[in-house]
């Protein structure tokens, strides 16, 4: 008995020296684990906080001077002619005015490609002015873009004609031509309008005037922004006066207070703050 006696601590001293292996064991895989946990977390904060910058307003920056960039000169595209259809109504007041039917031509989502080849055509039918002091401008869709040039045109001219426009703010006058124009209209593709842009971070979202460039999203010319809901017509017609305005020195402005007209110059894209739409540069 005495033998077994003595023999048992033994036993337990090597049961003990393996059960402290174990645990000795067990502690450095956690502390692996943790280090491991801690590696992946920070990552992923990382992450979260690029995707966070990416998706933030894009600062206010200096526009450079004229940077026509080194894209294949345009095609002119020839459509036939016809009326000009007639205006659309705009919102001034949601409980008196009906929205718009949606434009004939609109696109489905999934056919505005996210990328284009960077090549423009020109809508054919610009014409001369009698008046030399008319700025001149082309309208130019990128290849690939499922947009009328006729209808898209026919907006663009209509909204720079138009009694509510710059003419009535400006003064400014203007004329569409197919050559030798102040300033080109483009409606590009995202990707195109994040280059034509730079340095300007439009990040496919947003459009820009970029010296004698006025670079329209497609993705917004098609399907507009959510709190212009159904009056896509009258977003597009803001989209036009609003970075053609910067082509005339107007710079951002904010809303002058709840209700109010939104200024064409107010960065409508994002937010009305509290203003109610408005596409036009005179406010009645």
């Amino acid at each position: 008995m005495r033998h077994r006696r003595g023999a048992e601590p033994g036993v337990t001293r090597r049961a003990h020296a393996a059960v402290g292996g174990r645990h000795r064991a067990r502690t450095r895989c956690s502390a692996s684990v943790g280090a491991v946990g801690l590696l992946v977390l920070g990552i992923a904060l990382a992450a979260g906080v690029a995707i966070e910058r990416s998706y933030s307003s894009p600062p206010e920056r200096t526009l450079p001077a004229d940077t026509p960039g080194d894209y294949a000169a345009p095609t002119v595209i020839t459509e036939p002619q016809s009326p000009r259809p007639p205006d659309f109504p705009d919102v001034t007041s949601p409980a008196t005015t009906k929205p718009t039917s949606p434009s004939p031509e609109r696109p489905e989502r999934e056919l505005i490609p996210s990328s284009g080849p960077g090549t423009f055509d020109v809508v054919d039918g610009g014409g001369s002015s009698e008046d030399p002091s008319a700025l001149s401008y082309t309208v130019e869709i990128e290849r690939g873009l499922p947009f009328s040039p006729r209808s898209t045109a026919s907006i663009v001219d209509d909204t720079l004609r138009d009694d509510r426009g710059w003419i009535a703010v400006r003064g400014t006058t203007f004329r569409r031509v197919d050559s030798g124009q102040d300033l080109r209209i483009l409606v590009a593709s995202p990707d195109t309008t994040d280059r034509l842009c730079a340095p300007l971070a439009t990040r496919g979202r947003v459009s820009c005037r970029n010296g004698a460039l006025v670079v329209l999203n497609a993705r917004r010319w098609a399907f507009g922004v959510p709190h212009y809901r159904s009056y896509l017509t009258s977003y597009r017609r803001y989209l036009v006066n609003h970075e053609v305005g910067h082509v005339l020195g107007e710079a951002h402005v904010s809303c002058p207070g709840p209700r109010e007209p939104a200024p064409v110059m107010l960065q409508q894209t994002y937010s009305l703050e509290g203003c109610r739409r408005n596409p036009w540069p005179e406010v009645a």
